[in-house]
């Protein structure tokens, strides 16, 4: 039977939910997302589970990480069916303000995050977005006060990114990232794959197929520029809009020329139609 799970909505319940476990000493591990929950996300919970105390998931669409043009007014929102999920996996606590608690009326201060943030894949894409999901990253962690957070791998930048900041702030929270969960035909899980028409769907896999590909070609010693080149020349075969297929430091996201130059990541944004993918995997 699931639990009653309790879901708050301001900053003060929020305060009164934690208090007790501070008061005894338990640990807080804190998972964020913007709800549309999947299997992914629910994995991101278990590994939460393992890490501390107690969990807290927050739910909330950040409207500062959405450009204009984006689909922050589309974006899936099932607050409900979220926290039925949730009340399944020893959750302890939904913690789901609207955009009046986190960005109330004044608010004038935002983070400009730097170094991964500005590598030259999402950002080069999407300027407004680091800076969108560092300060509402911040504001979480403040507001909640976590040991421990759990970020999936999927988006790799932002890992990087959210885990800078939470070193240079001094923020004293733990940022863990989870490898990535996917369909059995290796598509990435992500609340935007419902945008996909069937016969979009029924392609999307390539984009994980590819990159797969280039991890052997690369790990055999081929040279990595033109590796990458034909990874960008497959995928729009296949159908993509290509915006970035990239091998980049695993670490700094700097790029690299050879497997001297570092642990490698591999990192991928394309459209299909009118649905934008991102994936990423370790060489």
């Amino acid at each position: 039977m699931k639990n009653r799970l309790a879901v708050v909505r301001t900053l003060k319940a929020l305060d009164r939910a934690l208090a007790p476990f501070r008061d005894k000493g338990e640990s807080v591990a804190l998972v964020p997302t913007m709800g549309a929950l999947h299997a992914g996300h629910l994995a991101l919970v278990r590994h939460a589970r393992r890490k501390a105390d107690r969990v807290v998931v927050s739910i909330f669409v950040n409207p500062t990480q959405f450009a204009p043009t984006e689909d922050f007014s589309s974006y899936p929102r099932r607050l409900a069916a979220d926290v039925d999920a949730l009340a399944g996996e020893n959750v302890d606590l939904v913690w789901a303000p609207d955009a009046a608690v986190m960005y109330p009326d004044g608010f004038a201060t935002r983070i400009a995050p730097e170094g991964p943030a500005l590598a030259g894949l999402e950002d080069k894409f999407r300027p407004h977005f680091f800076g969108g999901v560092a300060t509402v990253v911040a504001k979480l962690f403040g507001q909640v006060r976590p040991d421990v957070a759990v970020f999936g791998q999927k988006d790799y930048q932002q890992l990087k990114v959210v885990t800078r900041l939470a070193a240079d702030l001094d923020l004293r929270v733990a940022v863990v990232g989870m490898p990535t969960v996917r369909e059995k035909d290796g598509l990435a899980l992500s609340s935007r794959n419902q945008y996909l028409s069937a016969e979009e769907r029924a392609r999307a896999p390539a984009l994980h197929r590819v990159l797969a590909g280039c991890a052997e070609k690369i790990a055999a010693g081929r040279p990595i520029k033109g590796v990458m080149e034909s990874a960008r020349k497959a995928l729009t075969r296949d159908g993509f809009a290509v915006d970035y297929v990239e091998a980049r430091h695993a670490e700094t996201l700097a790029p690299v020329k050879s497997r001297k130059d570092g642990p490698i990541r591999l990192l991928v944004a394309a459209k299909l139609g009118t649905t934008r993918l991102i994936d990423n995997l370790a060489v």
